[in-house]
């Protein structure tokens, strides 16, 4: 892991010292990994971890399809508790029954680059198309958490 986004030091300008602060990651924070999973599943001989942004059952559903080997997650687990576990293994359970998957190794990488039905969409172009498209609202303001992808936790240090 090069980067821990889990931890990172902020600066209180008030007392001028480093305090410690927990940044919990949101959904939105999945979107770069399940790019690049996507994008490498069948082109490098190793296993892909996902990580980042995975909070429900279809969140480690599309990891999973896109190429991951493993899904990995803690931010939901630390904001909604241990047994918030059972909650995201039934919603994977009912998702895949629905859609007649009989085992996690037949979704596994079905929907990467390589296996979806429309390879450029994983692409910069894609990007570059989907940006054309959007237009501005007159009355459109971005809550903080929109703009930020983290949550901040802080984390009182005893003295």
């Amino acid at each position: 892991m090069l980067f821990d986004p889990f931890y990172q030091p902020d600066i209180d300008l008030e007392n001028l010292e480093v305090t410690p602060a927990v940044l919990l990651s949101t959904p939105k924070a999945m979107r770069l990994p399940l790019r690049w999973i996507a994008i490498l599943r069948g082109r490098i001989r190793a296993s892909l971890a996902a990580t980042s942004g995975i909070h429900r059952g279809t969140d480690a559903l599309k990891m999973l399809m896109a190429g991951a080997d493993v899904t990995m997650l803690c931010s939901t687990l630390m904001a909604r508790g241990i047994n918030h576990i059972r909650v995201i293994e039934q919603e994977m359970r009912e998702w895949m029954e629905v859609n007649e998957y009989k085992s996690v190794k037949q979704l596994k990488g079905s929907m990467s680059q390589r296996n979806c039905p429309d390879p450029s969409a994983f692409e910069r172009a894609e990007y570059m198309r989907a940006i054309g498209t959007m237009r501005p609202q007159a009355d459109s303001v971005l809550p903080s958490s929109e703009i930020n992808p983290f949550v901040s936790l802080r984390v009182k240090s005893e003295r």
